[in-house]
């Protein structure tokens, strides 16, 4: 047995290598069918972890290219494995701090930017003993301004930065894409029930954009005896044995 030997099947012969410390949730599901990456976009997913979103992305909507951005080396190990195994082709893991972005990476290029950010504030709740939990769930490597900060560099005019995150953080994430002129396009919240509070929003914005924000219909993941019907749909596209806990 190697060191990665544990594989996530996605469908179309695809799979994604994870670990304890790189894993997903569905949330990384709700964020690339959110996102709708069109043929003949490059896109470029940050802190991409063991690189799910990218992935996800390349398999249903097979972008021109997807770049996939992360500080962990081992994240880009893992991710380096699924493109090898999987065979994936224009899809390229990067190993780089997101707040240094070098020439490497694809500036000005990029038609859409992806994040699944860390959710919680540095030093908000208890934190993970496990260096890449913390990493994942707690600012404390970047916060939401440098994400919006290097999707400004990243975007071409007009280009769309794709977020998720906890509700206590909207005004956060608003603030810091205004901040870096990318303006709030479309906002959806996402709750498990009708009768339960969100746990969850994403939220597109465009660089270069005009003020308006469309209110999206709610997402709800719990339908009567299981997933809801839009989960499901949304399951379906990647094949059998990808429903994911939060």
């Amino acid at each position: 047995m190697g060191r990665f030997d544990t594989f996530e099947r996605l469908g179309d012969g695809c799979e994604i290598c994870v670990t304890r410390e790189h894993t997903f949730g569905t949330d990384a599901f709700l964020l690339a069918d959110f996102a709708r990456a069109r043929h003949k976009d490059v896109v470029c997913d940050l802190g991409t972890g063991c690189g799910i979103i990218a992935v996800l992305e390349k398999l249903r909507y097979e972008p021109k290219k997807v770049y996939g951005i992360d500080i962990q080396e081992q994240a880009i190990e893992q991710f380096n494995i699924t493109v090898e195994r999987s065979s994936l082709e224009n899809v390229f893991p990067m190993l780089m701090d997101l707040k240094e972005l070098t020439n490497e990476a694809p500036i000005d290029r990029c038609d859409l930017v992806t994040c699944n950010p860390p959710y919680k504030a540095c030093r908000a709740g208890i934190e993970s003993e496990i260096d890449a939990h913390k990493i994942a769930r707690h600012e404390i490597l970047c916060d939401i301004y440098d994400v919006c900060a290097a999707a400004k560099k990243l975007l071409k005019f007009g280009g769309r930065l794709c977020i998720c995150n906890r509700p206590e953080r909207l005004a956060d994430v608003i603030s810091a894409m205004r901040a870096n002129g990318i303006e709030p396009k479309n906002l959806r919240f996402v709750s498990k029930e009708p009768n339960t509070a969100p746990w969850l929003f994403l939220i597109e914005g465009r660089k270069g954009g005009g003020a308006f924000m469309k209110v999206m219909p709610q997402l709800y993941i719990s339908g009567s005896g299981g997933v809801s019907p839009e989960l499901a749909q949304i399951y379906g596209h990647y094949g059998e044995n990808t429903e994911k806990g939060e």
